[in-house]
């Protein structure tokens, strides 16, 4: 396996692999796929170098997945963990592990005291993942979006030594 940065083609990329494995894993419906598209590329269109984080996973140069770090207009109140998806043909080698590893590394090395991320109930192996990074659950609410009811959660990590804002 190896991890980049931005390529052609790969915002599409991991905008379909999202909308696929979400739609057949959790039956949402396009609302889903055009807020994940449009936010991407808002990302993407704006992305600092050294403020921002974006990774892809390639295996023998096909798309595996994708992880980024959006540190938005306010880093200091917190940076947030997006788009961090593993093709289910890749799942369970180590793939999210590392792309996990490697933004929480870029996290520390930029000075961010928190991070945080939105997911919902029922993604197991993330969550261990989240766990294992040192992420808690710090707020959690039933919504209704995407075409379904979801119970949303907010994991989040404050960096030992350091609260948010304190570089």
């Amino acid at each position: 396996m190896v991890t980049k940065g931005y390529f052609p083609g790969v915002v599409g990329k991991v905008i379909e692999l999202h909308a696929t494995y979400y739609h057949a894993h959790w039956g949402f419906d396009v609302s889903f796929e055009t807020q994940e598209g449009r936010e991407l590329c808002d990302f993407i269109g704006r992305f600092r170098e050294g403020v921002d984080f974006f990774r892809t996973a390639l295996v023998e140069r096909t798309f595996a997945g994708a992880i980024a770090i959006d540190a938005g207009p306010h880093p200091e109140e917190g940076v947030r963990l997006r788009w961090f998806i593993v093709d289910p043909r890749f799942q369970g080698k180590g793939i999210g592990r590392r792309l996990l590893e490697e933004a929480m590394s870029f996290c520390t090395t930029a000075g961010y005291g928190r991070v945080y991320l939105w997911t919902f109930r029922g993604l197991e192996a993330a969550h261990h993942l989240y766990h294992i990074a040192g992420f808690r659950l710090a707020e959690e609410r039933e919504v209704a979006q995407w075409g379904q009811s979801i119970r949303e959660q907010m994991f989040e990590m404050i960096h030992q030594g350091r609260a948010s804002g304190d570089y």
